[in-house]
């Protein structure tokens, strides 16, 4: 049986013994738990940070009532930068990590991240046997989880990863157990606080759009994590009108060989009224809310 597999059926016995370790059970998102520490802002502010890791992904929420989740890693160069940025903000446990897909853009620090906090649960979507990387990245990150003794969720659409009063967060997909293309696997996570809504898309491609369009499930969303670093794969017309945000943020590396983000896609943000935020030329963008307003401002020297 492949680790992943073994990671993701640690029986009930063992999740028991793991309380006692640095791992907590499933259900620690949904409990203020006395081992997260957070900077928490004044007002009952919670804070979303689109953290510039160059041509790469790493999300982190730090809630108001002091639970911390961290959405992708970036490449495996920006370990160090990512662990003072999170110790910076105070955090000594990540309630919930997600690595949306296993790309190294995207899961690069992460077996740093797991060595370096405590750790609730962990997210990753499962890939056929034939699929699944055999990366010295993708390893050293299954064995840093094992190590840990960590249980991995398998993230796919329906996947309630917070539910606590007035703020979720639910896994929209991905919605099949195949796809051609590694990116369609990406977990595309909505984050509700209040009345304002924020949407992860990992590098969901339009293969995966397209299943959440057919879903039914609700799409809007205030800010908009733009997918695949703004590539032309993704953000189709019909995907952006359900979204409709009112702020999109791209993460991509400066002057990056790809051409991104594409100028397409840019073009559909400016004709839909969408401000556009991006790491390449801000760096890292941060967003707070109450839950009825929304602040963001740049912060290029975090």
């Amino acid at each position: 049986m492949r680790l992943f597999d073994r990671l993701c059926r640690i029986t009930a016995a063992a999740v028991s013994v793991l309380l006692l370790g640095s791992c907590a059970a499933p259900e620690a998102v949904q409990q203020t738990s006395s081992g997260t520490s957070s900077n928490i802002a004044t007002e009952g502010k919670s804070q979303i940070y689109y953290f510039d890791v160059g041509q790469g992904d790493s999300e982190f929420i730090q809630l108001s009532d002091g639970k911390n989740i961290l959405i992708d890693t970036g490449t495996p160069d920006c370990a160090d930068q990512l662990v003072r940025r999170l110790k910076k903000l105070g955090v000594k446990k990540l309630d919930a990590v997600i690595g949306t897909h296993p790309h190294a853009d995207h899961i690069g620090s992460m077996a740093k991240i797991i060595d370096s906090f405590e750790i609730g649960e962990v997210y990753m979507p499962r890939l056929p046997e034939s699929q699944t990387p055999t990366t010295v990245t993708y390893t050293k990150l299954l064995e840093a989880i094992s190590k840990k003794g960590c249980r991995v969720t398998q993230a796919k659409a329906g996947v309630e990863v917070l539910k606590d009063g007035s703020i979720s967060m639910e896994m929209l997909a991905p919605n099949s157990e195949s796809y051609e293309e590694i990116n369609n696997y990406s977990a595309v996570c909505m984050l509700q606080i209040g009345e304002k809504r924020f949407l992860f898309t990992g590098d969901a491609q339009k293969e995966s759009e397209k299943e959440m369009l057919a879903s039914n499930s609700s799409l809007k969303a205030d800010v908009l994590k733009v997918g695949h670093h703004g590539s032309a794969t993704s953000t189709t017309a019909d995907f952006y009108k359900a979204v409709s945000p009112n702020t999109a943020v791209i993460s991509c590396g400066k002057d990056n060989s790809y051409g991104l983000p594409k100028e397409s896609v840019l073009r559909r943000f400016s004709s839909g009224n969408t401000e556009i935020y991006r790491t390449d030329t801000s760096g890292t963008i941060k967003a707070s809310t109450d839950g009825t307003n929304i602040q963001i401002e740049v912060l290029p020297d975090f």
